[in-house]
């Protein structure tokens, strides 16, 4: 339910970190208090108190409601210009169905506390006619129970930059396959090339490999070492692969585009032209028995863990 900038719901876990019980707190009232601050407790390395309105923060907009805030304490410890950033919830106990009214921003918007703001909370926690009708559980046997869960939010001062490189340096390798005829090996790897921080090969089967294996020459774009990626990394490359014509400069060319991983780092076209066309002399790819294949990367994805 979201009222008022809050977002109030119920769960059945307690708060994580503190829990203020009050007993005859019609008692209480008679005192004629009108802020009662709890002891202090820890929580996320920090130390803080609850500190409650309970007919309201009539400084603020609290006319009406029973108001709850948080405080930071012992501040002096934390040095000059502190700031503590958090994301905190306050609490009703719904007594009668073991219920806690969970209240949060809405938003869910990071507060911090520093040396101008020690307290954050709800001027309208909930309002009088709800917390004092006794079937709603919230005061119910002249007793009540507030709580509060704190997570501060610490960076670590790590990050990562990820970049979609276009035409990075370095990114194309031509690999003169000479004795192309003689090749007796399923499949040939050429020499590495580094672009976009990685390492990579053109990978041929002469004979064909998969849907290609003996009526086409495949040929594939390999990350080298792209086995050892950790779990779950990945790599993107948008890539050109091509078999030159060396009589009339009509290349065989495919692009394509795809994420390589530690289980599929080798990627590219099992059918990527057919062998009767290699074995054609006049249609000049095979030239001094000598086949020239090409890798062209357009685009390839950079990952870079910094520090700030």
């Amino acid at each position: 339910m979201n009222s008022g900038g809050l977002t109030r719901s119920k769960r059945d876990l307690p708060p994580m970190h503190y829990t203020l019980k009050i007993e005859s707190f019609s008692l209480l009232l008679k005192t004629e208090v009108v802020k009662y601050e709890s002891d202090v407790f820890e929580a996320e390395g920090y130390t803080w108190r609850l500190c409650l309105y309970p007919n309201g923060n009539t400084k603020g907009k609290g006319k009406g409601f029973v108001s709850l805030y948080l405080q930071i304490e012992n501040t002096s410890k934390l040095g000059h210009r502190w700031k503590v950033t958090t994301e905190f919830k306050l609490f009703v106990f719904d007594q009668i169905n073991d219920k806690y009214l969970t209240v949060r921003e809405s938003d869910a918007s990071v507060k911090s506390f520093h040396e101008e703001k020690t307290e954050w909370g709800f001027d309208k926690l909930l309002s009088l006619e709800t917390f004092n009708d006794a079937s709603n559980g919230y005061l119910f046997n002249d007793c009540c129970v507030f709580g509060a869960e704190i997570f501060v939010i610490k960076p670590t001062g790590k990050g990562e930059l990820l970049s979609m490189v276009k035409k990075p340096a370095n990114g194309s390798l031509t690999w003169k396959i000479e004795d192309f005829c003689k090749l007796d090996r399923s499949s040939y790897l050429s020499k590495a090339f580094t672009s976009g921080g990685r390492s990579w090969r053109i990978k041929v089967y002469p004979k064909g490999y998969d849907d290609g294996k003996g009526n086409s020459l495949s040929v594939y774009l390999e990350l080298v070492d792209g086995g050892k990626l950790p779990r779950k990394k990945t790599v993107w490359a948008e890539y050109k692969l091509r078999v030159l014509d060396q009589r009339h400069g009509k290349h065989v060319e495919e692009k394509k585009s795809r994420w390589f991983t530690s289980s599929s780092y080798s990627r590219g076209f099992p059918k990527f032209m057919p062998l009767g066309d290699l074995r054609e002399v006049s249609k000049g790819y095979v030239k001094s028995d000598t086949l020239i294949v090409e890798a062209e990367i357009l685009t390839v994805s950079v990952s870079k863990l910094f520090s700030y």
